[in-house]
């Protein structure tokens, strides 16, 4: 099994949103801020080589919307999708699987395009994976995040055939990890567990977006239900520590990964390195 990291580019994101009660003085320590408040944020993907399987996930914010759309989020750095792909030896038509820990346009905007105005799937020959609760959620969504589920993301994955969704209550459907599904930040997203070596490898998505969000008060104003993500990441960085996980950070816009021990202030980052220091 080989993995590769794939870089879609960098955005903006307001840096109150993106830590909550946590004051900006503290904050903009780790993640400095421009003049308009935006700090930068990573969309970093993982590709799973194992075999005939080639297993992607999350893929980006996607180049469909409009400029309207783009102006508010300031896409910028060199790494897209497609070649990022390419440059890992791959094409969107390698991948097998498109595993979506949630459907947040940042998270799934780059697996539906626009081809002679009408939507077509980026990955053809991929099956792509949610699971039915976050499904449900996604496509009836709630005022508070009906910006961040965008039926074109959504939708043509569904009318293509190509979805799949998982029972949280099963096993995983994939050989190479397990889920841990939390629901703090929106309802059941999925956090693979991959075995690789004799690591454990966490992609964390947004249940912890960067280092800076390691402290436990440090919860985005996104979350849906910040008291739930408290307790949530609480056990999960316990275990991380106790078991010496590998983090996989998917928006920390310096670190790849991470890993994380206990202190008398509470579990803190550990050391932080590039993936390719495993590989």
């Amino acid at each position: 099994m080989k993995l590769h990291v794939i870089d879609t580019g960098y955005f903006k994101l307001d840096g109150g949103a993106m830590f909550g009660v946590v004051p900006k003085s503290i904050w903009e320590k780790s993640n400095p801020a421009d003049d308009n408040n935006l700090c930068s944020w990573a969309m970093r993907c993982l590709a799973i080589e194992d075999g005939n399987k080639l297993i992607l996930i999350d893929n980006g914010i996607g180049d469909k919307q409009d400029a309207r759309f783009f102006s508010f989020y300031y896409l910028h750095g060199q790494g897209n999708l497609q070649n990022s792909l390419r440059q890992a030896g791959f094409d969107t038509s390698d991948v097998t699987d498109m595993f979506l820990t949630h459907l947040h346009f940042d998270h799934c905007g780059g697996g539906i395009r626009y081809e002679n105005s009408k939507p077509a799937l980026t990955f053809p020959q991929a099956t792509y994976w949610s699971n039915a609760d976050h499904w449900q959620w996604a496509t009836r969504p709630n005022p508070r995040e009906k910006a961040s589920f965008l039926k074109e993301n959504i939708l043509p994955i569904e009318e293509s055939g190509h979805l799949k969704l998982i029972d949280p209550k099963a096993p995983s459907p994939f050989a190479q990890f397990d889920i841990t599904y939390v629901s703090g930040h929106t309802d059941r997203m999925m956090i693979p567990r991959i075995r690789y070596k004799n690591y454990t490898i966490c992609f964390m998505a947004d249940l912890l977006p960067s280092v800076g969000h390691i402290p436990l008060p440090y919860v985005m104003g996104y979350d849906t239900r910040p008291l739930l993500t408290l307790e949530e990441k609480a056990l999960f960085l316990d275990e991380a520590a106790d078991n010496q996980y590998i983090l996989f950070l998917e928006h920390d816009p310096v670190n790849e990964c991470c890993t994380v021990k206990r202190t008398e202030k509470g579990v803190r980052v550990d050391r932080t390195f590039p993936l390719r220091e495993i590989l």
